[in-house]
């Protein structure tokens, strides 16, 4: 259902951040999506750092990472499992990247004899990144999610993009989503609407009026609030939303479809409206409701206390559970806690553990001692970029013998550095955006464990890493067991390990957990929960 013109929604957010922007906005594009209109979503975020690649995971949740490449972030992962559509460089956007180019273009001469300024050379360099997409010709509907908060100074410039973007596309063309906060008071017993007003009242002070206001609130709203809001903010009572409290975020899809919140866009937009077609959406929700089994799965990383920082991961056992009837619950165990004293009061429970991708030599020890304890004890296993790396360490440490086995990014002057930094990584002193990043190939061992899981020789799939298997390392390795069973084709980089002799045991050193959506649950992750299942039922 293809439009002439490219339509524009921005999604705003006001009184405080962490109100599900990025949600509210994938439930859209996916309600939008499936009446047949081309639909992406695209981040811009207010901070300065070029991407989110340098951040600590405690700072801003994971890092996701695109089949091209792109570091961005983790509402990126969010579009993609909910619309099953590849997401790209184009589709995140931060005021360090404007900044950077604006300057870059600056120094080539393409402003001279004008004084470069927020306005008009940050904002146009702003309006052309959001309109990329819309220009590419590939889709219907773009929509914008801007970060942050209405009011931050760092926000300014991007509420004033979309100001002169609304004013330029034209009526019909562009269209303002704000989302906003109706608190409960409970000593007072009830909903305050006051917050949404002055959030509606600072947006317009910048010249944005929003077109739709969708509410988070923990309380149902009543007709009185809505036409209340809707007085006191210049909009439409049917423009007045509601997103209420949800079990699971993939509830939101159909709560903003009983909201009609897709009705009232299309009209806005002067774009037809039809019946969603959620058929398979709602399969998987029926499956993820109703399941028949239930394991417990062992999540060790260093990050556990903030749960944003493995979003990915705990999605993919979502769509995994779902796919195999099974409730999937995850255990987060830190890996600084955790040490060959009281691994099996830790870990002896467990239907399976995943040891978790992460940078750095703290919490390193924990992890290792982890992967000995699911070796010896035959819990299946999975390991994630680091959690490959480490089941490498703890084999070559424990099974062959060399004790002072490591990586060199926790110890350079190991004399046994079976994890080593990669040829390609070793010129290079920039940190960000410098790693092994985006789809790489791979080629599976016949008769393998992935090669079954996969069924097929070749996969493609996303990385970020530095450092990798040291080959100089690998018929020793396999030959006490430990077999390399996927190599990239073109530098025979080792991609995946397995212990055969053992009921499942993978480790894997890209990020399998990027490419699972609500539409295509991860083979790997659906053939590991079939394993805990298996385990567990034993």
């Amino acid at each position: 259902m293809a439009t002439t013109t490219t339509k524009y929604i921005f999604v705003t957010g006001g009184v405080t951040s962490s109100l599900g922007k990025g949600i509210i906005a994938a439930s859209l594009a996916k309600l939008l999506q499936a009446q047949g209109y081309r639909t992406t979503i695209q981040k811009l975020d207010p901070y300065i750092n070029v991407d989110p690649g340098t951040l600590n995971p405690y700072e801003h949740g994971e890092c996701y990472v695109t089949e091209d490449g792109a570091e961005t972030d983790l509402d990126l992962g969010h579009y993609e499992r909910f619309l099953n559509v590849p997401t790209s460089q184009a589709n995140n956007v931060t005021t360090g990247r404007i900044y950077q180019s604006v300057i870059q273009k600056e120094r080539r001469g393409e402003f001279l004899g004008k004084t470069v300024q927020v306005i008009p050379h940050i904002t146009d360099e702003i309006k052309r990144r959001i309109q990329i997409l819309g220009r590419s010709g590939d889709y219907d509907i773009v929509i914008t999610e801007l970060g942050g908060t209405v009011g931050d100074i760092e926000s300014l410039p991007y509420v004033e993009s979309v100001r002169q973007l609304k004013w330029e596309l034209g009526e019909n063309n562009a269209l303002a989503i704000h989302l906003t906060l109706i608190p409960y008071l409970a000593a007072a017993g009830e909903l305050k609407t006051k917050p949404t007003q002055h959030s509606v009242k600072t947006l317009m002070e910048s010249g944005v009026q929003a077109d739709i206001l969708v509410c988070r609130t923990e309380h149902e709203l009543s007709q009185d609030i809505r036409h209340k809001l809707a007085r006191f903010c210049n909009v439409t009572p049917d423009s007045v939303l509601q997103s209420i409290d949800a079990s699971t975020i993939y509830d939101v899809p159909n709560l903003m479809l009983e909201e009609g919140l897709d009705t009232v866009v299309l009209r806005k937009l002067g774009l037809e409206r039809k019946t969603p077609d959620l058929t398979h959406w709602n399969e998987f929700l029926q499956r993820h409701r109703n399941p028949k089994s239930e394991v417990t799965i062992g999540l060790i990383g260093k990050y556990v206390e903030l749960q944003d920082s493995y979003k990915s991961i705990l999605e993919s056992f979502i769509h995994a559970g779902a796919e195999n009837e099974v409730k999937v619950t995850v255990e987060s165990v830190h890996s600084e806690h955790l040490n060959g004293y009281n691994a099996k009061e830790m870990l002896s429970h467990l239907d399976g553990v995943l040891v978790a991708p992460g940078f750095g030599e703290r919490g390193i020890e924990g992890k290792i001692d982890a992967v000995k304890y699911v070796r010896e004890h035959n819990i299946p296993f999975l390991g994630i970029c680091l959690g490959m790396q480490m089941a490498v360490i703890e084999f070559s440490r424990n099974v062959l013998g060399l004790k002072d086995a490591n990586s060199t990014e926790m110890d350079e002057h190991t004399t046994n550095p079976v994890i080593n930094l990669m040829e390609a990584q070793k010129t290079i002193t920039d940190k960000g955006g410098t790693m092994r990043l985006g789809t790489w190939d791979c080629e599976l061992k016949a008769g393998s464990i992935v090669a079954n899981v996969y069924n097929t020789k070749t996969i493609a799939e996303r990385h970020r890493h530095r450092y990798e298997f040291n080959s100089e390392y690998k018929t020793q390795i396999e030959a006490k067991g430990m077999i390399a069973t996927g190599l990239n084709p073109d530098t025979n980089l080792v991609e995946i390990v397995e212990i055969p002799n053992h009921p499942w045991f993978v480790g894997v050193q890209y990020h399998p957990e990027y490419k699972s959506t609500v539409a295509n649950p991860h083979p790997l992750f659906v053939a590991f929960v079939a394993a805990a299942l298996k385990h567990k039922e034993q």
